[in-house]
């Protein structure tokens, strides 16, 4: 449905540039855009692109509103403002508030008003679905799973017995919540399993991205915050506590036991070592390996930056004689 610039602005507190009858049905890109769309400008890179834009409406920041040729919108910051705006063009969840005749439901699963389960989904006994909760097809609800109001949860996803589910949740089509904690112990030359007694919690306001498995934990719970935003593909392990409002990139590993802060961000391919701590407000760059606790809040980064095939050669060549370096200037400070 197609939206006055005006309403727009009114809604989310935005300046208005020029005509606010213009109608915007959707978004687009500065470079690709198309009338009846609205874009935004953020990276000064695609500031070029401001002038010659077929985007009906862009929203930008003060310093840009000068330079509109289309109507717009002026945010304090442009990309939440466009994270906003582009909300409401979202296409509904599939939610009809009813259970479909192929979903199966134990007689002691509780469903609140308006849930929705879609066809070959399963839910257990002693599960407890909020109002407005939309399961997908082909899921799995547990035993004694509590999922709370307004969350929606994609097809194919397993939620294992007793796990815990907030709020206003999105879980993506193959999460994995509350699969077995890779404990194990060595008993005379064979492996024996140790018990993942623990759950899962999970805060409300929390999305988890496609295939993605958090572990229940081994004696204590595996907790994840409130507005925790999780990436595709990443993998935490038993007993592992995240603070609120942390992001995780994609292919980021956790192991057991390690505790994240809140308002982190853990970039791509992130790995962090067991029983380790790091504090509030830490940014860790992708392909970084975390192996010791960070107590301070800033950046940090160990991943090796791109370089030609042939610098790269070198530089592993210097790393490899830098032992032989160190045992020279020994030699020379001792005297011998």
């Amino acid at each position: 449905m197609a939206v006055r610039l005006g309403a727009l602005a009114e809604r989310h507190g935005l300046e208005l540039i020029g005509d606010g009858n213009v109608e915007i049905d959707g978004v687009c890109t500065l470079a690709n855009g198309r009338a009846g769309a609205i874009s935004f400008l953020a990276n000064p890179q695609y500031r070029r692109y401001l002038a010659s834009t077929a985007a009906s409406a862009v929203i930008v920041s003060t310093a840009d509103a000068e330079a509109l040729a289309t109507p717009g919108l002026v945010a304090r910051d442009p990309y939440v403002a466009y994270a906003r705006v582009a909300s409401e063009f979202l296409p509904p969840a599939d939610a009809t508030g009813q259970v479909h005749p192929r979903a199966v439901v134990d007689e002691q699963a509780s469903l609140g008003a308006g849930v929705t389960i879609a066809a070959g989904a399963v839910v257990a006994a002693d599960a407890r679905l909020a109002d407005g909760v939309c399961i997908g097809p082909n899921t799995v609800i547990g035993r004694g799973v509590q999922i709370g109001s307004d969350t929606v949860v994609a097809a194919n996803v397993t939620l294992e017995d007793g796990v815990t589910i907030g709020a206003r949740c999105r879980l993506h089509p193959g999460v994995v919540v509350g699969s077995r904690g890779f404990g194990l112990a060595m008993d005379a030359g064979r492996w024996i399993e140790v018990p993942q007694l623990g759950s899962v919690v999970i805060g409300d306001d929390v999305e988890i991205g496609a295939n993605t498995t958090i572990d229940r934990g081994a004696v204590e719970d595996t907790v994840i915050g409130h507005g925790v935003k999780i990436d595709n593909l990443v993998q935490i392990a038993h007993n592992v506590r995240i603070g609120d409002h942390t992001a995780l990139a994609a292919k980021v590993g956790i192991a057991g036991s390690s505790t994240i802060g809140s308002y982190c961000m853990l970039g791509g391919a992130v790995g962090v070592a067991g029983h380790l701590e790091i504090t509030d407000k830490v940014m860790i760059t992708g392909m970084t390996l975390v192996t010791r606790s960070i107590r301070e809040p800033g950046t940090y980064s160990s991943g090796w930056p791109v370089a030609t095939s042939g610098e790269w050669r070198k530089q592993v060549a210097r790393l490899r004689r830098l032992g032989k370096l160190e045992d020279r200037v020994k030699q020379l400070e001792s005297g011998a």
